[in-house]
């Protein structure tokens, strides 16, 4: 209280007792209802909150809130009185004062009911007439509104039970129909939640006689209208009217004939009338109470109509018009005929030029413009009016265009514009106009012919400048050309600069300083005007130097001499002319030196001095080269005495362009004698020699002689020295090409040595450079080098050629050797020549083969033919394999074409196959000539192009529409269409005429087509077209083979519009006694804009002529007229409006009645067989009843026979139809039909189907598609064709029409193309006529054509025809006639197998008769069998030979060999396949490598088969090594893979592999150590390898090492412990242990599937050997692989500990005691039998089993399912096992015969000579070895079964190896683990086998350890065994006659039972169980029952197994042998189990 401002805090926070409590309503509102008048109401609404006092409530009412009635703090509230008004949604808000906590609120609702009370009630009495409708009211309200329930005498009435009574809305009730039974007391009640009041009347039914009150008056009508016939009656029940005429009734409630409809007055409605209609009608009234009738006449007049009327019509001026106006008309009645002219009446009578005749036909004569306009005939009369109109147009020729003017344009150059006023047209539209030219007062000449019509002005442009012109112009329309206008003023073009360059500018130096220049004048259109001159202007060419001119003012002069030129420079020059308007565009550049000059400076700095008595030394250094003034050629060095200048010494000296400083040597001079001396440098070409001492350069001699020197004698040269001299050219342009000689100074030549080390380098594909050391050279130079070779097939025996000499290059050490052939093997060898003679050969070379080139020559015989319309058949001879050139696989051809005459660049194909010899060139262009050649290509390039050749594609359709086409509308049911030819590219063929393509735009009805025949109108005006209708129209032209692409995009034009056709859809929806409201549709020919619609109605009598006429706006779609008169025939007429005026009305009758239905059926159709046509019937019926509701049309079904599906033919029959034309009907085709009518209510159901009518036959609609057309003889083709459709035949086929003819292409020859497509050329000029065949046969579909010229193209066409005509003609089919494929195959093809990619197939030519011409070759089809698609090629001869060598097929492959022949027409037919196989060959690679379980020294292998085997695969041979050299310190262990080697030497190992799986364990590798593995597989031979690396070790990701293991031993018992390592990038998997004996260093897995989550585990000692010290270690494995293993645990011994009863002591005291026990225990044996000694013993279970380490648990499925093989290298010694029991050794398995294996390496087969013969590399097995590892029996069988047993067999003695035995790899070691390799031995090598399953193999049931693999184990061992071998490796027993066996096996015996007879180890044929005794307890007692498969019978006593004993439920005792078919007997015993199986097995 003290702080206030944190109290505040303290109750904020803390939770203080003043801490406010936010409301809650505690007892909220609820819904109450209540009945209005109740005294109150009281809501409650009970709130808590804290504290208590600050809480308040409030109420609302809908939202409002309520002040009064709140009472006890407001938590109640009373309404009093509540009234409905009271009504609502009450809510109390609950809210706590001065405080933030939130506030509460509930609501409810208050419902105030009112109980019923009637506001409207039944009379208590009501009678009404029977038949009428009587309506009880009955309306109530309250709160909730009452429900109304209606009782008649007590019983609820149901509508649905009583269907005439309806409860109305609001409560009302109904009753329709009044019946007698229908008095009574009627009671309403009205009922709501509030209460229920009721109510009553009563109802009385009375009846009176008819009478007829109004009868029907006498009558008239116009036929076709309608007439009511009046018959109001009363009477009660309502009397029944019954209308007759006579004695027929007409109408009645049960008869409605059609057109006379009963109305709900009585009245009878007769519409439409008929004249038959007139006479006398009875109209009769009838109830229960009597009778009453009334009669009257009716008179029917015909109706007058226009039938004929006028027509639209076009004439020419002055010539006749004739207007019709036919009428029908009632013979009563009279007719006036009132023609009008736009709308005002025509006096015919005084016009002279028009008279109207009787029947109304106006003619006007001498026609001119003021007779344009619309006529209409009027026609009145009694019996109805008509009228009808037609529009006149007066044609004529256009006036000429008037004000033509022509001036030159300022936008363009060289252009006029041409401007004009359109002419009058002369009524019609102008089609173009033509315009003249007159050039420099020439004639006139058409200058442009189709301006277009819309055209006001035209520039005329590409003139020539400086000419006049002048113009004329006139107009053209359909009726022909006006009046050409008066021509324009001349105009002249102003000059203009050349526009081109002078012509073929040369240029040429004539001196070192002068220069020719030559041209000539620019083309004549080019001049622009009078040439005035010519300008040269010339400069160094790429110097920035000015350009200098020179000008000719005479245009004459042609050529120019350019001087004062600088000596030896390059110009460029350029001409160019000019006339008056200025100078004109230069010429391209050419470019010319001058020529060379001498040099115009001396050389500098020259010195001469003395060096000897002779000689003069010069120096100097040279001129400035721009001094020189052409190509330095050297110096000349000059000495002569004083006074003797004409005696000069000369000495030329080369110049040398790399010193500065230049040296000569003036010799031979005299001695002591003074000497003037010059040098001076020179131009002038001629020749150089030089001599130097042999490699002294410094001794050279240069003498430059004139160039008519041929020869030097060169002396001064000192004896016995070898000098080399050179001889070389000199010219203008430098030195030529040195030619040396080597010789020695006075030494005799001899006979020179052949070339030495001679090599080949810069092969090329004609050339190779042969390297060579020069052999002795004879003393003298070597003149010649000689090389011979030789070429393609290169041998000892074979010939050399000489091919290449090399003269006067006597130290060449090198020689390019041209001329060679590309692509072929030579081998060289070479000669030297010397003056003496030629020395022997050189040693040949190595072989080499020269690259490719392109070929030499063309492909002959290029022939071309015609193949299509786009496409050309090209044929040609292949080149022979010689002239290739190159690799045959890439040698091809390429196929180049062109237009003939085209400038363009050709086309080109490339066509890869080097024998095809034909080519197709498709996408050409119809009906043009092209030249084609060819040319052979390789992989290199293109040899020569062949000569040319032509030919012509086929006529075909253009490709493209006319030009320019247009369109105009003349009237509103014409288009006058205009358009340009065909561009002539594109006219494929001759122009025979044009159609006209035509449709709607967006509407589906078919295009139509106007036909202009010929080429020569381009104009057309299209006539009855829709009125305002937009057409889109397109012009094609056609050939002789078809229609065209029509012109694109399509043109839009629209047609005039006109006065509208009549709407159209006119429904009554509804209809009143006095009103009806009508809807429509807009016309279906609008003919224009709707403007306004006209709704015209009046009663349809004919004495009515009020009508009632209402405009409404062009978007109504209905009216209502209202006002009308009931029971009457009301004619309603809608017109439509456009600018033209109102158009056709559409009339349709109502009559205004309630009493409508929908129309009765029609008659059943009819039609009359002579209104049945091929396509088309008439239908004809009588309409229904319309149910006072006038028919608006008919819709017409029609079903073509047999189908069952209807198809609307037409729902738009007009409804006074009363017959119809169905047209579209296929011909000969059966139809029914059907007819439906429909007015304003709906549709009637569908009249009975007509009879089945069958339209006639017409001719047929289709012609035959000609499949082919192919010669068959020289003189005959062969026609294939496929009919038409049999609906397209319309009737019965009775054969085809073959016409053919030739065509005279050669006369194509002389007519240019332009020609050809001339509008003057026709097909008669090119085409002779059609011949004819008729084929009366309609199934044949080929034909054999004959007796045709040779050599000649054919033109055929087909048809068929039935008994109407003949159909339409196939497109036309050309074939050339000459030619002929040969027709039979050739005969008696052979195949003979001659290697494994070869057969040679030989064959018979086809029969003489069959060949049609010279054979050219054959091709041989051949494929793999069952692989044609996949594999087929082909082989082709291009020389008749009659067999061929098929070479580098697939080994050992089945191939089908098919042969044809073919000529210079084509392929003939294939011969039947003939099947032959190649030899074996070496297969392919294997398909893969693949590795897997991976680890520091293992790794499991598996590759896949050969893709292609190419034989019977043997085997497989796999080569292993390490990729760099591996030391000993490296391996595992002293005893590794191979015996040791020094360090660094590569190991390799080969090993071998007899059939699948295809997998191998290979196992002592390196760690870390890179190996290299290849395999390849073997039938007959071994095929090519695939290798693949794998680096030994823990790969990426795998776990580190786990922790160092330690090993605790328990008893029998030893457990390593470890810790959990590094897991790697994955968790671990599993675990593995791998153990090694400790002096030995070879670690092999021990335990494998060790699960992740231990890290300790405990095995028996039982599984390694006694005695013996092991180490252990782990591996972790992930999904990574194998990881690194741990350290190795310390060594422990597995030396068990002997217990006391072990000891030597324990042993005699037992052995004494144990005496007596023995001879008791004989003695009882001896009685009771031997086999119950072991009963006991084998009763004591299995605890001595030796769970031996067996190969089983080292192996398992890797990845890839293969089983994993591992392979060691351990020694058979007692150190080489880990288990010994019972002294025999239980690790290493026996070594079986298996011939599947084989083992070899470099250094193997001499170092494991005790497992391998020296001899031989194979391994083999002697029966009688036996190995010491754990065994297992197999039972293979060819169908696919394989069990295993376990088997022990041994001893020790047998195994022990030397044990100072050099190391050797064991083979056993390396292999026994596959279990595959057994099923290979001899015995079984064909067997398929199938692994056991560990289930079925029995292993795994004894400790820790299974696999699927058990050992295996022998076949019993046969006769060829030594006895003694047999009894010291295994049981013999013997059975004698009673069935008792006695056995014996290393000193133990025992006695059994036999099922059957034998003696030695085998039993048969059943199974034998004998026990045997043991050192140690026997196992589990078991019982195997033998079945219909062999089974092991295992049971612990003598007595054999009885059938049917279950089996054994231990899966280690049970194995089972799949179902036999060859009995032999076989042995096995398991060790382990100290028991003998002896079984039957069969094959």
């Amino acid at each position: 209280m003290l702080f206030p401002k944190y109290n505040n805090v303290a109750y904020r926070y803390v939770g203080g007792p003043a801490d406010p409590i936010a409301p809650t309503i505690v007892v909220p509102p609820r819904n109450t209802s209540v009945i209005s008048g109740t005294s109150e109401v009281t809501m409650e609404c009970v709130a808590n909150a804290r504290p208590l006092i600050k809480l308040s409530i409030s109420w609302k009412k809908d939202g409002v809130p309520v002040r009064n009635g709140l009472s006890d703090f407001n938590r109640r509230l009373t309404i009093l009185t509540p009234l409905v008004s009271d009504s609502g949604y009450y809510e109390c808000e609950a809210v706590l004062r001065s405080s933030s906590v939130p506030s509460v609120s509930a609501g409810a609702h208050l419902h105030v009911l009112e109980p019923p009370q009637f506001v409207k009630e039944p009379e208590k009495h009501i009678t009404a007439e029977m038949e009428k409708v009587v309506d009880i009211p009955c309306q109530a309200r309250g709160v909730p509104p009452p429900e109304i329930v209606w009782y008649k005498d007590a019983v609820p009435i149901s509508p649905v039970k009583y269907p005439r009574y309806r409860v109305l809305v609001g409560g009302s009730l109904q009753v329709n129909g009044l019946l007698p039974d229908d008095t009574g007391m009627f009671q309403c009640f009205a009922r709501n939640s509030a209460g229920e009041v009721q109510t009553n009347t009563y109802l009385a039914v009375t009846s009176i006689a008819p009478n007829i009150t109004a009868g029907p008056s006498d009558s008239t009508v116009i036929d076709g209208m309608s007439v009511i016939l009046h018959c109001e009656t009363s009477g009660a029940p309502r009397p029944a009217i019954t209308w007759q005429k006579g004695e027929r009734v007409l109408a009645s409630g049960s008869v409605q004939l059609p057109r006379f409809t009963l109305l709900e007055s009585g009245s009878l409605l007769i519409s439409p009338s008929h004249i038959s209609d007139a006479g006398t009608y009875t109209c009769m009234a009838s109830n229960s109470r009597g009778i009453d009738e009334a009669s009257a006449d009716l008179i029917v007049w015909a109706r007058t109509r226009i039938t004929n009327p006028p027509q639209n019509q076009s004439v020419i001026k002055g010539t006749k018009a004739i207007m019709t106006c036919g009428v029908t008309h009632d013979s009563s009645v009279t007719v006036k005929f009132v023609w009008e002219k736009d709308g005002s009446v025509i006096n015919a009578q005084s016009i002279p030029r028009m008279r109207l005749d009787a029947d109304g036909t106006l003619h006007i004569t001498q026609t001119w413009s003021g007779d344009i306009g619309t006529y209409t005939c009027r026609v009145t009369s009694v019996g109805g009016n008509d009228s009808h109109s037609a529009h006149l147009r007066v044609r004529q020729l256009p006036h000429a265009p008037e004000n033509l003017w022509a001036n030159l344009s300022t936008a363009e150059r060289r252009a006029i514009n041409l401007t004009w006023v359109k002419p009058f047209d002369g009524n019609s539209p102008l089609l173009r106009y033509t315009l003249e030219v007159s050039e420099n007062n020439a004639p006139w000449t058409i200058l442009l012919a189709n301006i277009e019509p819309e055209s006001t002005g035209v520039t005329v442009s590409g003139l020539i400048p400086a000419r006049s012109y002048q113009f004329r112009l006139c107009a053209v329309n359909d009726v022909g050309k006006g009046q050409f206008s008066k021509e324009t003023d001349r105009v002249s073009l102003p000059e203009e600069p050349p526009s081109a360059p002078p012509q073929n500018v040369i240029a040429s130096g004539r001196t070192n300083q002068s220069i020719m220049i030559q041209w000539q004048p620019p083309p004549e259109s080019h001049q622009n005007g009078v040439l005035r001159g010519y300008s040269v202007r010339y400069r160094l060419t790429g110097m920035p130097v000015d350009i200098q001119y020179k000008n000719i003012t005479n245009p004459d002069v042609t050529n120019l001499l350019l001087e004062d030129l600088i000596i030896w420079t390059n110009y460029e020059i350029e001409v160019a002319a000019y006339n008056r308007a200025g100078l004109g565009v230069y010429s391209h550049k050419v470019t010319e030196w001058t020529l060379q000059g001498v040099p115009t400076i001396a050389p500098g700095d020259v010195q001469a001095e003395a060096v000897n008595s002779t000689t003069i030394r010069f120096t100097w250094t040279a001129p400035n080269p721009q001094f020189i003034n052409g190509i330095n050629q050297g110096y000349k060095l000059l000495a002569w005495e004083p006074g003797q200048e004409e005696e000069v010494t000369l000495v030329t000296v080369r110049p040398n362009f790399q010193d500065s400083v230049h040296v000569g040597y003036v010799t031979g001079l005299k001695k002591f004698t003074e000497y003037l001396t010059s040098a001076l440098c020179f131009t002038t070409p001629g020749y150089r020699i030089s001599w130097e001492e042999y490699n002294r350069t410094n001794t050279r001699v240069t003498h430059y002689l004139p160039n008519v020197t041929l020869e030097y004698r060169v002396t001064g040269l000192t004896a016995l020295t070898t000098y080399t001299i050179e001889v070389a050219g000199m010219t203008s342009k430098g030195q030529g090409q040195l030619s040396s000689s080597t010789i020695s100074s006075g030494v005799p030549p001899e006979l020179p040595g052949p070339p030495t080390n001679m090599a080949i380098s810069n092969i090329g594909p004609r050339s190779v450079t042969l390297q060579f050391k020069p052999g002795y050279d004879g003393k003298t130079s070597i003149s010649r080098w000689q090389v011979e070779a030789q070429i393609g097939v290169l041998g000892e025996n074979e010939d050399w050629v000489m091919v290449h000499q090399l003269a006067n290059e006597p130290d060449a050490r090198s020689m390019e050797v041209p001329g060679l052939n590309p692509y072929t093997f030579y081998r060289f060898r070479m000669r030297q020549v010397n003056i003496v003679g030629t020395s022997p050969p050189s040693q040949p070379s190595r072989k080499i083969q020269t690259l490719q080139a392109p070929p030499d020559i063309a492909p002959a015989n290029v022939t071309l033919r015609t193949a299509s319309e786009t496409s050309l058949w090209l044929r040609w001879v292949p080149l022979p394999e010689w002239e290739y050139n190159g690799n045959p696989e890439l040698v091809g051809y390429r196929v180049q074409y062109s237009r003939t005459g085209s400038a363009g660049k050709p086309l080109s194909h490339v066509i890869s196959d080097r024998l095809e010899r034909e080519f197709t060139i498709e996408d050409l262009e119809e009906w043009t000539e092209y030249e084609v050649r060819v040319q052979a290509i390789n992989g290199i390039g293109s040899g020569p192009w062949s000569q040319p050749v032509r030919g012509r594609t086929r006529e075909s359709v253009p490709s493209c529409g006319p030009t320019n086409v247009s369109s105009f509308a003349t009237t509103s049911s014409s288009i006058l269409v205009r358009w340009s030819e065909v561009p002539e590219p594109d006219r494929n063929g001759l122009i025979l005429g044009y159609k006209v393509v035509y449709k709607e735009k967006d509407s589906d009805s078919p295009l139509q087509f106007w036909t202009v025949e010929g080429n020569t109108s381009h104009s057309v005006q299209l006539a009855n077209l829709g009125k305002y209708v937009l057409y889109e129209i397109q012009v094609l032209a056609f050939t002789r083979i078809g229609d065209g692409m029509p012109s694109s995009p399509p043109i839009l034009e629209r047609t005039l519009d006109d006065v509208p056709g009549p709407p159209v859809g006119i429904l009554f929806p509804e209809v009143r006694t006095t009103s009806v409201r009508l809807i429509w549709q807009s016309p279906l020919q609008p003919n224009g804009i709707i403007l306004a619609y006209q709704i015209t109605y009046r009663l349809n009598s004919s004495n009515s002529n009020a009508a009632t006429v209402d405009v409404l706006n062009p978007s109504t779609r209905q009216y209502t007229a209202t006002g009308l008169r009931p029971e009457s025939v009301y004619v309603f007429r809608i017109t439509a409006q456009t600018r033209k005026g109102w158009g056709e009305a559409a009339e349709a009758l109502v009559v205004t009645t309630e009493k409508r239905a929908r129309p009765q059926p029609t008659s059943r159709p009819m039609v009359p067989q002579q209104q049945v046509q091929a396509r088309s019937v008439l239908l004809s019926w009588e309409p229904g009843s319309d149910g006072l509701s006038p028919v608006r049309y008919y819709t017409v079904q029609v079903r073509e026979l047999p189908d069952f599906n209807w198809t609307v033919h037409s729902a738009s029959v007009n409804h006074e139809s009363s017959s119809y034309v169905v047209d579209r009907l296929k011909p000969f085709t059966s139809y029914q039909f059907r007819v439906k009518a429909t007015n304003d209510i709906g549709d009637s159901e569908y009249s009975q189907e007509s009879e089945a009518i069958t339209t006639l036959q017409d001719a047929p609609d289709e012609a035959p598609v000609i499949l082919s057309v192919t010669p068959h003889t020289t003189t005959s083709v062969l026609v294939r064709w496929q009919p038409p459709a049999e609906e397209k035949i319309n009737g019965i086929l009775l054969g085809f029409r073959i016409r053919y003819r030739e065509l005279l292409y050669d006369r194509l020859r002389s007519i240019a193309v332009g020609n050809v497509n001339s509008l003057s050329a026709s097909w008669a000029d090119f085409t002779s006529p059609y011949s004819i065949r008729n084929l009366s046969e309609s199934s044949v579909t080929q034909y054999e054509l004959d007796n045709l010229s040779k050599h000649k193209r054919y033109e055929i066409r087909l048809s068929v025809y039935n008994a109407v005509g003949e159909g339409p003609t196939s497109s036309p089919q050309e074939v050339f006639v000459g030619e002929a494929v040969p027709t039979a195959p050739p005969q008696n093809v052979a195949i003979q197998s001659a290697t494994a990619t070869q057969l040679d197939v030989t064959w018979d030519p086809p029969p003489l008769e069959n060949q049609n011409g010279d054979i050219q070759g054959y091709k041989i089809y051949f494929w793999e069998y069952q692989r044609q698609n996949e594999t087929e090629k082909l082989r082709t001869l291009f020389m008749p030979e009659a067999g061929v060598k098929l070479k580098n097929l697939t080994g050992y492959t089945t191939y089908m060999i098919s042969v044809a022949a073919f000529n210079a027409a084509g392929d003939g037919p294939r011969s039947a396949a003939t099947r032959g196989r190649t030899q074996q060959a070496a297969p392919s690679a294997p398909s893969f490598i693949h590795f897997s379980e991976l680890t520091t020294t293992s790794v499991n292998v598996s590759w896949g088969e050969p893709v292609f085997p190419n034989g019977i695969l043997e085997g497989y041979r796999l080569i292993y090594e390490p990729c760099t050299p591996v030391d000993e310190s490296s391996l595992a262990c002293a005893d590794c893979l191979h015996s040791p080697s020094p360090s660094g030497v590569s190991k390799t190992v080969t090993v071998d592999v007899k059939g699948p799986p295809y997998w191998l364990k290979i196992k002592d590798l390196a760690d870390g150590v890179t190996y290299n593995f290849r395999i390849r597989a073997r039938t007959f031979t071994y095929g090519p390898e695939v290798e693949a690396n794998i680096t030994t070790g823990p790969g990426e990701g795998a776990p580190g090492p786990p922790g160092e293991p330690f090993i605790s031993r328990y008893g029998t018992g030893l457990t390593i412990h470890w810790s959990n390592g590094d897991p790697g990038r994955a968790p671990i998997t599993r675990y593995v242990i791998e153990a090694r004996p400790s002096d030995e260093g070879l670690w092999d897995i021990l335990i494998k599937d060790i699960p992740k989550e231990v890290t300790s585990y405990t095995f028996n000692m039982d599984l390694l050997k006694q005695g013996v010290s092991y180490d252990f270690r782990v591996i972790g494995v992930n999904d990574y692989g194998y990881g690194t293993p741990s350290a190795p645990s310390p060594s422990i011994s597995a030396q068990k500990v002997a217990p006391f009863y072990e000891e030597w002591w324990f042993l005699v005291v037992v052995a004494l005691v144990g005496l007596i026990f023995i001879l008791l225990l004989v003695f009882i044996l001896i009685i009771r039998g031997q086999s119950k000694k072991y009963a006991k013993k084998s009763d004591s279970g299995n605890s001595s089993n030796c769970n031996a380490l067996t190969h089983g648990e080292m192996v398992r499925l890797d990845e890839s399912r293969f089983p994993a093989l591992e392979l060691s290298n351990r020694r058979l010694s007692v150190k080489n096992s880990f288990c010994r029991k019972n002294g025999v050794y239980t690790r290493s398995p026996p070594r079986p015969s298996p011939g599947s294996l084989h083992y070899s390496d470099e250094d193997v087969s001499t170092k494991y000579n005790d497992l391998i013969p020296a001899e031989s590399s194979s391994l083999t097995e002697k029966p009688s070895e036996i190995s010491d590892s754990q065994e297992a029996l197999v039972f293979p069988y060819k169908t696919g079964g394989l069990r295993v047993l376990p088997l022990n067999l041994g001893s020790d003695s047998e195994y022990e190896v030397d044990s100072n035995r050099q190391k050797t790899h064991s083979f056993v070691n390396h292999y026994i683990s596959d279990p595959t390799y057994y099923n290979s031995w001899p015995q079984q090598r064909n067997l398929p086998a199938q692994t056991a399953t560990p289930h079925e193999s029995g292993l795994g049931s004894r400790g820790p350890v299974s696999h699927p693999h058990a050992p295996l184990c022998h076949p019993c061992p046969h006769s060829s065994t030594p006895r003694r071998a047999r009894r010291s490796h295994l049981p013999q027993a013997r059975c004698n006659k009673a069935g008792r066996a006695k056995w014996w096996w290393q000193g133990d015996r025992g006695r059994g039972k036999c099922q059957g007879r034998g003696r030695g180890a085998c039993f048969g044929p059943r199974a034998v169980g004998l026990p045997l005794r043991a050192n140690r307890a026997p196992t589990h007692p078991a019982s195997i029952a033998p079945s219909t498969a062999p089974q092991a019978a295992w049971r612990p006593g003598p007595a054999p197994p009885s059938p049917g004993s279950p089996p054994s439920s231990d899966p280690a005792l049970t194995q089972s042998i799949d179902p036999p078919s060859k009995t032999w007997p076989l042995l096995c015993l398991s060790k382990s189990s100290h028991w003998l199986f002896v079984l039957t097995g069969q094959e």
